[in-house]
């Protein structure tokens, strides 16, 4: 206040008079210019089809006309005898509001940039979409971090000091919130190795979904039956993760078992059979089909094909065509399938009260 006070009495009324008209003029100017710039940006926006100048645009749209105040304020002081303290001082608040909306220009252009990126990716570049995510929120703790040791250089702060002190209580915080940097290494983990990417469809433990957003602490699955799944990232690598996005082809094994009671030329020849029911589907590739063994109940034979295709749908109603070709060409060639059966053994012609527990064998 007292050098409010001294200020006064330096300067005529006239002299304040001035001021304020200065000081009100440029406020008028930098709001005319705002709107004005905003006005023919848009417009050129909408007449190209580059998206530089959207950004452009939204850049602009991040000014703020109590940052630039302090301009309007050091125009209308150069119109009157200010003390040198009070000229410093309006020096120190001009330089640093002007920085601050430095940082907001360039912190929205780049956030803008990088989203624009993002867009053009999603859907097709999964693991680009996945970088620059993690690459927009770098950037722009980079700026205003740039931005805050500029201020405090300008306010007289020694830097050097500064940052020799951060890195010691860097360590301490380090210890502190050791978690959560596991987690932001395990990111950058994920983004650099690429065991999955966003789109990708993975099963940890037993739970399974599609990654919908990889992020600095956390990565968040959409499961199959619509809740989303959240797994922190350090804990998520500590995991076996089975990523089915990256199959190529699906390679199914299953069994047929038919009755003992078959007999051998028609056994000999359901190799072939089966073969045959395989080959006849589109996008598969045979790879073998054996007599198995004997099981309990059933002559098993084993059937090994590949499915071209990693989609679990598709693998699914090839399956079904395959089964009920199998069941087609039993039953043109009179091959029975077998099915659990119990046999009861009666010895000495006389039939007991009460059967003795018949012996029960399952299919293998």
């Amino acid at each position: 206040m007292k050098l409010l006070y001294q200020a006064w009495g330096a300067n005529e009324l006239y002299d304040w008079a001035v001021a304020v008209a200065i000081m009100g003029g440029v406020v008028l100017a930098l709001v005319v210019l705002k709107y004005a710039a905003g006005r023919i940006v848009t417009a050129v926006a909408k007449r190209t089809a580059t998206r530089i100048d959207d950004i452009l645009a939204q850049a602009i749209g991040a000014t703020r006309i109590w940052l630039l105040l302090p301009l309007a304020v050091y125009a209308g002081a150069s119109a009157l005898s200010l003390p040198r303290k009070l000229e410093h001082l309006v020096d120190i608040v001009v330089v640093v509001a002007l920085m601050l909306q430095v940082a907001l220009w360039i912190n929205r252009f780049v956030r803008g940039w990088l989203e624009l990126q993002i867009e053009k990716r999603r859907g097709v570049d999964g693991e680009g979409v996945t970088a620059l995510t993690l690459v927009s929120f770098g950037a722009r703790v980079l700026v205003w971090a740039l931005a805050l040791l500029l201020i405090l250089d300008h306010l007289g702060f020694d830097i050097t000091a500064l940052v020799a002190g951060l890195g010691i209580g860097g360590v301490a915080v380090a210890l502190a919130v050791q978690n959560i940097l596991g987690d932001l290494f395990a990111s950058l983990s994920i983004i650099l190795d690429k065991p999955f990417i966003i789109g990708d469809f993975v099963v940890v433990g037993d739970l399974r979904g599609t990654v919908e957003n990889i992020g600095i602490k956390t990565t968040r699955v959409r499961s199959l039956d619509g809740e989303l799944i959240v797994f922190s990232n350090a804990d998520l690598l500590k995991s076996r993760i089975r990523n089915f996005k990256r199959m190529q082809e699906r390679r199914i094994a299953f069994s047929v078992g038919v009755t003992y009671q078959t007999p051998l030329e028609k056994l000999a020849g359901m190799p072939q059979i089966l073969r045959e029911a395989v080959e006849r589907q589109d996008g598969t590739r045979f790879d073998r089909a054996h007599f198995k063994g004997y099981g309990d109940f059933a002559l098993q034979f084993e059937i090994v094909y590949y499915v071209l295709s990693p989609d679990f749908n598709v693998y699914m109603d090839v399956q079904q065509a395959i089964n009920v070709e199998i069941y087609r060409r039993f039953t043109e060639e009179g091959i029975e399938f077998a099915y659990p059966t119990q046999t009861v053994f009666v010895q000495g012609g006389a039939v007991p009260a009460a059967p003795p527990v018949a012996e029960q064998r399952h299919a293998g």
